[in-house]
């Protein structure tokens, strides 16, 4: 028996992901057409033997999550449920928290990944791989190959080539140790939970001391990465599975366009019903596009290639879109273009308007290249990125709106380059 944890985190204070997280929590933004963690349940559904997933966050429970959980449990006929921390408790304060309700029924594993990921998710493989290497050890860590520079942003693993040990852990290293980094997806045995309980165990005496000297409530923040994974490193108890299938983190917007990307191009295995075609009195398709049922869109457009339209948009004549997602309920009137950007939900493009923005995809003459954390602002200026319309905003016919971010609710007068409009 096997269960699945998927790490949804909670509301933050100055995130990358704004204005588009000030609608819907980050983990149900639409990527390639359905809520990010969809992606996640589908792939543990897949797994054989799979009794239940829980969500782990610190959300308060609202109509949005619930209304997706009970659509999630219905479409794929596995039970579902989320467990809300009282405080962000970190990657392993949360599970340990809750390792009585993780542990009920008696699973022999448990997967546990983090929401703001994509990846094939290659589950059945790291089971086998488990299973493979005996019952001492307590976790297998999914591993992918990045390049020498961008492998401090992450954590890093030392293996031992021939068994696939994990020999050392080091969580973004300010110089660089491994080019085997960490992907933020696991397969524990319930023995983590002894190590986890012995650092919590270690913090909670020294928290103790923190609150008598300071007076400040401290919580019990356990990091994974950071307490557990440089502590077991070394000792025949972590193994790694590398992976060469896709991977990449979804931290900013502009990485949603390209985590979309992605799982378009995965969906002509795992769901070719999802991705439109070519037919008569339909749109141009070019490459992998997904359109919602719904969706209104005028045959004469031209979409793609990466383009996901979602619930109840419109979409006018000559309008021509590449490289974005449109939420839903938006209009994109006639001949306007609209390209790496993300339209927000019920907002319109006006006539002949040009949206558009920067890509910030990994560096393609690299195989081993990631997307790079976005910083907002460079050289006393907005870093070029993809162009954000939070949402119901107005932008006018024959204006250019480039590498801006417009917060929700703006009736535009006129055209914007390198701005965020508040």
């Amino acid at each position: 028996m096997l269960k699945a944890i998927i790490l949804i985190g909670g509301p933050q204070k100055g995130t990358r992901f704004r204005p588009l997280s000030f609608e819907v929590p980050k983990p149900l933004f639409p990527v390639a057409g359905v809520p990010m963690l969809q992606h996640h349940i589908e792939a543990c559904a897949q797994v054989p033997d799979m009794k239940e997933i829980i969500l782990i966050g610190f959300y308060q429970p609202n109509d949005e999550l619930n209304r997706f959980i009970s659509s999630a449990q219905q479409e794929l006929k596995i039970p579902i449920r989320y467990l809300q921390e009282f405080a962000a408790l970190g990657t392993g304060g949360g599970i340990y928290h809750f390792r009585d309700q993780i542990l009920s029924g008696g699973p022999a594993a448990f997967f546990l990944m983090n929401a703001d990921v994509c990846s094939e998710f290659p589950l059945q493989e790291m089971l086998r791989f488990h299973r493979q290497h005996g019952e001492n050890h307590c976790g297998v860590l999914l591993g992918t190959t990045a390049n020498r520079t961008q492998s401090l942003n992450y954590g890093c693993i030392v293996e031992n080539h021939e068994t696939n040990e994990v020999l050392h852990f080091v969580e973004k290293p300010s110089t660089f140790v491994s080019d085997i980094i960490n992907c933020g997806i696991y397969l524990f045995t319930p023995d983590i939970f002894g190590h986890i309980g012995t650092v919590f165990q270690r913090n909670q005496q020294e928290r103790i001391q923190e609150e008598l000297t300071n007076g400040k409530q401290m919580h019990e923040v356990i990091r994974l990465e950071q307490d557990i994974f440089t502590t077991l490193a070394g000792q025949k108890k972590l193994f790694v599975y590398k992976t060469q299938h896709f991977w990449s983190q979804i931290k900013s917007a502009g990485s949603a366009i390209y985590a979309s990307r992605l799982y378009l191009k995965q969906y002509h295995q795992t769901h070719p019903e999802r991705l439109a075609t070519n037919q008569d009195g339909t749109p141009k398709i070019i490459g992998d596009v997904y359109i919602h049922p719904t969706a209104n869109i005028d045959p004469s457009a031209v979409l793609g290639p990466n383009v996901s339209v979602g619930k109840g948009v419109t979409i006018g004549g000559g309008v021509r879109v590449r490289e974005s997602i449109i939420l839903h309920g938006a209009m994109l009137q006639d001949h306007c273009c609209v390209l790496n950007s993300i339209v927000g939900w019920d907002s319109t493009v006006g006539k002949w308007a040009r949206v558009e923005g920067t890509p910030s995809d990994p560096n393609p003459n690299d195989p081993y290249a990631k997307i790079d954390s976005e910083t907002l602002f460079r050289d006393g200026g907005l870093t070029p990125s993809i162009t954000i319309l939070g949402c119901n905003v107005n932008i006018p016919s024959e204006v250019i709106i480039r590498n801006s971010i417009v917060l929700p609710h703006k009736d535009l007068n006129r055209s914007f380059q390198n701005q965020i409009i508040l």
